[in-house]
């Protein structure tokens, strides 16, 4: 028997790669899912094509970087559903050139990857809280990554030793810095804050140069946003796996 069928949930940056198969995932499990892009058209026509093989998914405009955007998605939720189980915050860029120096990546590339790597996961979570709020068991998924783990930066025996991207890895690392604050304050309350790296997943991103399918990739997400009520609050895991800040 499904248990997940009376939860909604809401993905950013759901119209392609591991949003997108989160969305496959959390609706193949029963949960009504918000299939939120930035583009309606394109949000519309894969919550049709998933609608059409059973799914219970619903297409939302949203662009995380736009406040009006974001105001407009939560009076949507708010008439739809009136509250809101599971959010995870997936939208996200890597802007940099790897082949540049860290010194010589642009202003611009910094500016463009903060805005929508952190500052939008900030501004898009506070607005949907008092709907997290709402729920019997609130779930906050922010979608980070291994280049965020400052332990493993700094390991020259760590497989990400040579690849840098510094305003990315930064961005991360400021979203599980956020995590945590945000668990901190929520941690008396029904609502969980885990990030969660997906892996090395091959996506547009990486122009599909990556050691995981993009199925496997969404697992991490999936994962967390199911978890019962002994689930985590506060961590950073890869599947399940510890992974060091």
């Amino acid at each position: 028997m499904n248990t997940h069928n009376d939860r909604i949930a809401l993905v950013t940056g759901a119209t392609r790669g591991i949003g997108a198969e989160t969305v496959r995932q959390l609706a193949q499990a029963g949960v009504h899912t918000l299939l939120a892009g930035r583009r309606h058209e394109a949000a519309l026509a894969l919550a049709l094509k998933l609608q059409a093989e059973g799914l219970p998914v619903e297409a939302l405009q949203l662009d995380v970087t736009d406040a009006q955007s974001i105001a407009n998605a939560v009076e949507q939720v708010t008439a739809r559903h009136g509250r809101l189980d599971i959010l995870i915050n997936n939208a996200g860029v890597l802007l940099e050139n790897p082949a540049v120096a860290p010194s010589a990546q642009p202003q611009e590339v910094w500016h463009d990857t903060l805005r929508t790597n952190l500052h939008a996961v900030v501004a898009v979570t506070q607005a949907f809280l008092p709907l997290l709020h709402r729920s019997s068991a609130g779930r906050i998924i922010n979608v980070s990554s291994e280049l965020a783990s400052q332990t493993r930066q700094a390991d020259p025996t760590s497989t990400i030793w040579d690849f840098r991207v510094p305003a990315y890895s930064a961005s991360k690392a400021a979203v599980n810095s956020w995590t945590l604050s945000l668990a901190y304050e929520l941690r008396d309350t029904a609502i969980t804050v885990n990030a969660v790296d997906p892996g090395y997943v091959k996506t547009d991103m990486n122009e599909g140069d990556g050691e995981l399918e993009i199925a496997d990739g969404a697992r991490s997400s999936v994962q967390m946003a199911l978890a019962g009520s002994d689930g985590p609050t506060g961590s950073f895991t890869h599947r399940g796996e510890t992974l060091p800040w």
